[in-house]
Formats: structure tokens, C-alpha cells, sequence
């Protein structure tokens, strides 16, 4: 998700709780699966808005990230922002790294 504020454009990932948002309460008999391929773009066909309501960690090669965009686990590969570059159309860049992912709640 991008935030705009004033000239600056700043990527908020889902991916990872802010500061100010409380750690959901919820069990997990009521997180829903999470899927194959998930992405944090609402206009994605890939994008489910109920697994967004807790808190999902990505692993890449064992490593946690925190910047993913997107993730596929059975093609084995995440989508991160390419820095602070952005299309015409303000929405960020993405690169595809490979490896082993796994996807998981907190």
C-alpha cells in the first residue's frame, strides 16, 4: 500500500504490524489458510482481504522479510520493492528473488 504524503511517496507493506495497530486477539481456529500466492495489491486477483486482519510473516532461504509485495510458495519466489523507484503511475517496482519461501502467521 502506498502512502502519500506531501511530495514524497512512502510503501506500506501489509506484511508486518505498525506501531499504532493492537495485535489481534483471534485464535487461530479463526485465521483463514493462507494461500499458494498471495499479494498485497487489492487489485490483484491474488489479493484476499481477511488473511490482512493478522499479522503474516515471509521467510526467503530461512531469512524473515519484511518488504514483501507478493509471494508465490509452490513457484518459489517473493516480490519486493526495488528500492524507492516508482512507475508513472506511483506504484513501486518490483523484483522477483527466488528461493525457498514460507509463509506464516505470528
Amino acid at each position: 500500500m502506498l502512502q502519500r504524503s506531501g511530495s514524497g511517496v512512502k510503501l506500506k507493506s501489509y506484511f508486518t504490524l505498525t506501531a499504532s495497530s493492537p495485535m489481534p486477539t483471534t485464535n487461530t481456529a479463526q485465521r483463514p489458510e493462507l494461500p499458494d500466492h498471495l499479494s498485497v495489491d487489492p487489485r490483484s486477483p491474488h489479493h484476499v482481504a481477511a488473511i490482512f486482519e493478522h499479522d503474516i510473516g515471509i521467510t526467503l532461504n530461512d531469512k524473515e522479510r519484511d518488504d514483501v509485495s507478493e509471494y508465490c510458495i509452490s513457484e518459489g519466489w517473493v516480490r519486493v520493492p526495488a528500492g524507492k523507484t516508482v512507475d508513472r503511475k506511483g506504484q513501486p517496482l518490483l523484483i522477483k528473488l527466488k528461493g525457498s519461501v514460507q509463509a506464516f502467521y505470528r
